[in-house]
């Protein structure tokens, strides 16, 4: 190890199939099929190219051999019917392997690692043997020149692109050969607030996909700002959760005029922020915040933020209203939502680091893992590993894991590894140290620069998931003076090759939106279901339609929000007046006058619309 090596933790856990039954011959090839999700060739026998193609499909399963397919298919069919909808031979054409791959149960049989050519040689392995520690790994620089990066994330569109957040309130896209593009995704920096002192966490802090992504092109943003005082007393800053909407000409950049904010919380302290976003299992997004270094004396000076602090928030983007069904909760000053409040899914957090979604882990209910790594207290100099559940409070629920001291710095929450390219870490809750320390538990051995030509060195700010599962590190210097100092490192095993033919994707491109709301929707928004919501003023199923209020008398016409285009010889905000200010119906009404006007209006008319 080098001295300065931040330290990375990975902790396993196996997962367990959501599958129960009665009958004694079919539990136990239930519990034989557990094995595989523990076992380092899991990626290949859940996932396949073939496989994930299909839409809506669990990978319960893993990729049976044929023999056992048919055994398992006539034991267990009449014990858990939602599995076999078919019959035997197009159940085994789903889940059983017939390309000659690795298949359960045999999969140890199938090949010896001189027969994978996904393998290194033994030459190779001898030679990086000499090289690295016994299960040490790699930390190679994929992008340098970075400013404070925070996040990394990709949008599971098939494009496999990479979107670096940095603190200042940008967002750049890096392609799926490592190119990073000179135009930012977003930029909001004149929105956001940020700091650069040691222990501000203030900035940029999450970003999220929505899950439909592909077809109506949502992200979720959350970040500091001051721009808008609302809050009354005393408070810095305020936390806010806005949506966007990529832009219908380049998949490539956000369209910042489709901003609509879901919520904004006033905080008081520059710490213990929170701010992460991601989409649960449930479909829902959630919020997670921080403590927010709250003490007794601030909740009573005040009244109503200790509701939202330290919470895991749930809020349903899906739904088609348009205007707010529920009223903004006018008594409580530090809270401000366009839509109904949020649920709180949990509390009791402290200073929560990064959360991750196992979506391959499942309880007895069905439900999938969240796992948030967080301190154990609010002055706490030991840490913990948080499954955030429905309605727990954490102030006095159990962690899952509890890590030693760490100087003082809260753990830095990472991803359970669902990679392809290293056998040996699937399954593994990778997280790390923020400060560089290391922990007195098991660590995860990165080589050094000599032996994997790029070391991990720095502090430890976040780490990032591309769509094939496969983790990064981002990581900056100790020096805060240095801006461009950020570093986007990729955990590899270099006892794999870099991308084994097993990992290998067709990669998609990035398509323009083409839904008729995007396209057509001109004075509204459109809600991730595809309906146009109308700005205030405007009405129709496009919102193309101007509304005035009054309405516009004596043929005016609504040509923008509460403004009538009147005809000639007729004026005031609802044209309501003649040219001498006397009342309309005293005016004189030829038919030779109503030809004339009617011209005079449509030329003017005309000239608008030109």
């Amino acid at each position: 190890y080098m001295a300065n090596i931040p330290r990375l933790r990975a902790v396993s856990r196996c997962s367990a199939l959501i599958f129960s039954t009665n009958n004694t011959e079919c539990s136990r090839l239930l519990e034989e099929i557990k094995c595989a999700h523990c076992s380092p060739n899991a990626q290949v026998l859940f996932h396949s190219p073939e496989l994930d193609k299909v839409p809506l499909r669990e990978p319960h399963l893993p990729r049976l051999c044929q023999d056992y397919c048919r055994e398992f298919y006539y034991t267990c069919r009449g014990h858990i019917p939602e599995l076999f909808q078919a019959d035997v031979d197009e159940f085994c054409q789903y889940y059983g392997r017939r390309d000659g791959g690795l298949c359960f149960p045999d999969f140890h049989r199938k090949q010896t690692r001189g027969q994978d050519s996904n393998y290194l040689g033994d030459e190779k392995v001898e030679d990086i043997n000499r090289k690295h520690k016994h299960n040490c790994y790699c930390a190679q620089v994929v992008l340098s020149g970075l400013r404070q990066p925070v996040a990394v994330v990709h949008c599971g569109d098939g494009s496999q692109r990479l979107f670096v957040l940095e603190k200042e309130g940008f967002v750049r896209v890096l392609t799926h050969n490592m190119e990073l593009l000179k135009e930012p995704f977003l930029d909001i920096h004149k929105l956001v607030q940020t700091g650069l002192k040691a222990g501000d966490e203030r900035g940029l802090l999450g970003l999220t996909f929505h899950p439909n992504y592909k077809k109506n092109g949502k992200l979720y943003v959350s970040y500091t700002t001051n721009q808008e005082r609302w809050a009354i007393g005393p408070h810095d800053h305020i936390l806010r959760v806005v949506e966007y909407t990529v832009s219908r000409k380049n998949p490539n950049v956000v369209d910042s005029r489709t901003m609509r904010m879901l919520i904004e919380v006033a905080e008081l302290h520059r710490k213990h922020l929170g701010g992460q976003l991601l989409f649960g299992p449930d479909g829902l997004l959630h919020i997670v915040l921080g403590d927010g270094m709250i003490t007794l004396d601030d909740m009573e000076e005040m009244d109503g933020l200790s509701d939202f602090t330290g919470s895991v928030l749930r809020v349903d983007v899906d739904t088609d209203c348009c205007t707010s069904p529920y009223s903004i909760p006018r008594n409580n000053p530090y809270f401000n939502s366009t839509n109904q409040p949020p649920e709180i899914f949990a509390h009791g957090l402290h200073d929560p680091g990064r959360c991750a979604v196992d979506r391959h882990h499942t309880d007895n209910n069905g439900s999938l893992l969240i796992l948030c790594t967080d301190a154990s207290g609010r002055n706490a100099s030991a840490g913990r590993i948080l499954a955030i559940t429905k309605g727990k409070d954490y102030e006095n629920e159990a962690s899952i894991f509890d890590l030693a001291t760490s100087g003082g710095a809260a753990p830095v929450g990472g991803f359970i590894y669902r990679g392809c390219q290293s056998r040996r870490l699937y399954g593994s809750y990778v997280f790390g140290d923020k400060n560089g320390d290391q922990w007195q538990e098991k660590a995860l051995c990165l080589g050094t620069s000599s032996s994997c030509g790029s070391a991990l060195v720095g502090h430890i700010l976040g780490f990032g998931e591309d769509q094939l599962g496969e983790v990064y590190i981002l990581a900056t210097s100790k020096s805060m003076a240095q801006s461009h100092s950020g570093k986007l490192y990729k955990l590899v095993d270099p006892k794999r090759p870099a991308v084994p033919k097993e990992c290998q994707r067709q990669v998609e491109a990035p398509e323009l939106l083409g839904t008729a709301c995007s396209r057509q929707c001109k004075n509204g928004h459109c809600t991730p279901t595809g309906k146009c919501c109308c700005s205030t003023g405007w009405e129709g199923p496009f919102c193309r339609v101007a509304k005035c209020e009054p309405a516009c008398r004596n043929g005016g016409v609504c040509v923008e929000p509460h403004s009538c285009l009147c005809k000639s010889g007729y004026s005031g905000a609802q044209c309501e007046k003649g040219e001498r200010g006397m009342p309309s119906d005293q005016e004189k009404d030829g038919i030779l006058d109503h030809i004339i006007d009617m011209t005079s209006y449509l030329l003017n008319l005309t000239s608008y619309m030109v």
